[in-house]
């Protein structure tokens, strides 16, 4: 198949994402059940943030391998003004490649838009009201279903039940709420986003699926131990809120960009147990906490800006481009 210039260029994009994102995603398939371990083994903070950034990895890469390499050696070193033949195995792996995005981009537009049908049906059918000790307002639904999630991405808000208000106590319904808050202040839902974005290493097979249902469960951990923060009868009033709310019966089907009190009741008896025996927290970073963090932040960017510096000279693009020609053909 000859294809002209920029058509070569977009077909090499798909091929080398590909390859790239599938080769480092089934490198951490094979070690995903010692990276698993590891995460038990963690606080529940630490292990959300280190499944988070092990499953976005090989997006990482392969994103950084195509437009900080593949791009720039292509218009560095391919002629302009020549059509080339491109080999079969090159357009296979392209279209792989379109198709795994084509799958990740359909399934986030699906989610946006009914995660935004979802708030709009609750703020229509519910009302707007302030609790006591809430800053903003929370949504208020008519319904005696075990309903009390933070919905919505670039603006979440509190949505609750009445027969979650009437069931919960005061103390248990601070800590639930409190619960949700840890939730908006992680992002959650916003990593919930990027897990959807996140090509698959092949179209329509998720075998990285075990990672973002432990970060899924470490993620509600860590909420748990933020609304605790260490205080025992905090932890005490959150289990019990959580019981409650499960004894209301099953609980609606709410949109994946939202965080539910109860996002999954198998992990039920186990969020129960860890709050009933409380591990002390230290909640909020501490000036002595914000040093090494930022002195970090700049390890990091010395080594990016390092790394780019040493990728981006003659010689690798040189033998990238060597590489994308035998791709090619």
């Amino acid at each position: 198949m000859i294809l002209p210039y920029m058509l070569r260029l977009l077909c090499l994009c798909f091929a080398s994402f590909f390859v790239l994102n599938f080769a480092a995603g089934m490198l951490i398939r094979i070690a995903s059940k010692s990276a698993l371990r590891f995460a038990e083994s963690t606080a529940a903070r630490t292990a959300a943030r280190f499944l988070i950034a092990l499953r976005m990895l090989p997006f990482a890469l392969a994103t950084l391998g195509v437009l900080g390499l593949c791009v720039p050696s292509y218009f560095w070193l391919e002629p302009a003004a020549t059509s080339e033949r491109v080999g079969i195995v090159c357009v296979v792996l392209a279209l792989l490649g379109a198709a795994t995005w084509s799958v990740s981009i359909a399934r986030t537009a699906r989610s946006l838009f009914v995660s935004m049908r979802y708030n709009r049906l609750c703020r229509s059918s519910g009302q707007e009201s302030y609790l006591l000790g809430e800053p903003s307002p929370v949504v208020l639904v008519e319904s005696e279903a075990p309903l009390l999630a933070m919905s919505g991405l670039f603006r979440p808000r509190l949505v609750i039940s009445r027969g979650v208000l009437r069931a919960l106590s005061f103390e248990e319904l601070h800590a639930a709420l409190r619960h949700e808050h840890a939730h908006r202040t992680s992002r959650d839902n916003a990593k919930r986003l990027l897990l959807l974005l996140a090509p698959d290493i092949f179209p329509f097979v998720r075998p990285l699926r075990a990672l973002e249902l432990t970060w899924s469960k470490f993620a509600e951990w860590a909420a748990d131990d933020q609304a605790a923060s260490g205080d025992s009868s905090r932890a005490v009033s959150l289990a019990a809120a959580l019981v409650h709310v499960a004894r209301m019966g099953a609980a609606p089907r709410l949109p994946f960009l939202s965080t539910s009190l109860l996002a999954c009741d198998r992990d039920l008896s186990a969020r129960v147990d860890r709050l009933l025996q409380p591990a002390p927290i230290i909640h909020g970073p501490t000036d002595l906490a914000r040093k090494p963090q930022a002195q970090l932040r700049i390890a990091a960017f010395l080594f990016a800006a390092c790394l780019a510096a040493i990728l981006l000279t003659p010689s690798t693009l040189s033998a990238v481009h060597k590489v994308l020609e035998l791709l090619l053909h």
